[in-house]
Parts: structure tokens; C-alpha cells; sequence
């Protein structure tokens, strides 16, 4: 793969994550955080474009069980939100569950990772808690969003 192509590909997604701060101008993700305690960003880095109509699911660990609580699907822009109202959202273990395998075969392709999960822990439900999700056919990764 060319350096071009890669570094047209990082500008674009660089663009992406940077929009909201460019216009000045609040994002529709921005103006509904109120009641929308978790939310979710998925980027196909491969593409360098948003991951939409992916399946990905929350689940909140309790008595060493799985307990799903939703399911969702990544809008146009690859972001899903909505997942739990902010009376709901109390602290634990809590698991995404992203359905790379699904996505993967829409895009005609196959991937190394038939789906990833994200488990993290909630110790302050008053913050807001992104996850966000960096795919590519064969790795990914993740980091605590704001």
C-alpha cells in the first residue's frame, strides 16, 4: 500500500474526529448527551470511513452473569447512543459487544475478528462514558472516549 493512500486515508478519518470542533457549530451527538450517559463511535480505518449499520449490543455484568440490556445499530455516521437512560446507568461491569463479523460481510469483505467486546467499569455514572471502536479487517483498537 502506497504512503499516499494511507495518509489520504488517516486525513479523512483525522477529519472526521476533528469535525465537531471545526464549525463550531454543536454535533447532534453533542446536543442530546443530556440523558445519554454511553455512547458509541465506530471508525472502519481501512476505509477511513464511519462503520454504519453495525450491531453491537450492552450487557452489564451481575451475579458473574451477562445480562444484555440493549441493542443497537450504528447510524450513517457510525455512532449509536440512547443505550440506557442516566437513572439506569449505575456503577459495575459492563461489556460491548460489536458485531464485526456482520459488518464485515455487508462491506464484502472478511475480517480476523468475528466480533470484539469492551469490557469496562462504570465508577462515577454522572460522567458521560464514550467507546469508541477503531476497526480494520485484521486489528483493532479502543480507548476511553469523552
Amino acid at each position: 500500500m502506497s504512503s499516499n493512500a494511507e495518509a489520504s486515508r488517516l486525513h479523512i478519518i483525522q477529519r472526521h474526529l476533528s469535525r465537531q470542533f471545526s464549525t463550531g457549530a454543536p454535533t447532534p451527538l453533542a446536543t442530546s448527551m443530556a440523558g445519554n450517559p454511553l455512547t458509541s463511535h465506530v471508525l472502519d480505518t481501512a476505509t477511513g470511513r464511519p462503520a454504519a449499520n453495525m450491531k453491537l449490543s450492552l450487557h452489564r455484568l451481575q451475579n458473574a452473569v451477562w445480562q444484555e440490556i440493549a441493542v443497537k445499530e450504528t447510524n450513517s455516521d457510525g455512532r449509536a447512543g440512547q443505550f440506557l437512560s442516566q437513572e439506569a446507568f449505575t456503577p459495575g461491569t459492563y461489556k460491548m459487544f460489536f458485531d464485526t463479523g456482520d459488518y464485515f460481510r455487508q462491506q464484502g469483505t472478511t475480517g480476523f475478528y468475528p466480533y470484539v467486546e469492551i469490557v469496562f467499569v462504570i465508577e462515577k455514572p454522572e460522567e458521560h462514558y464514550h467507546i469508541p471502536l477503531l476497526l480494520s479487517p485484521y486489528g483493532y483498537s479502543t480507548y476511553r472516549g469523552s
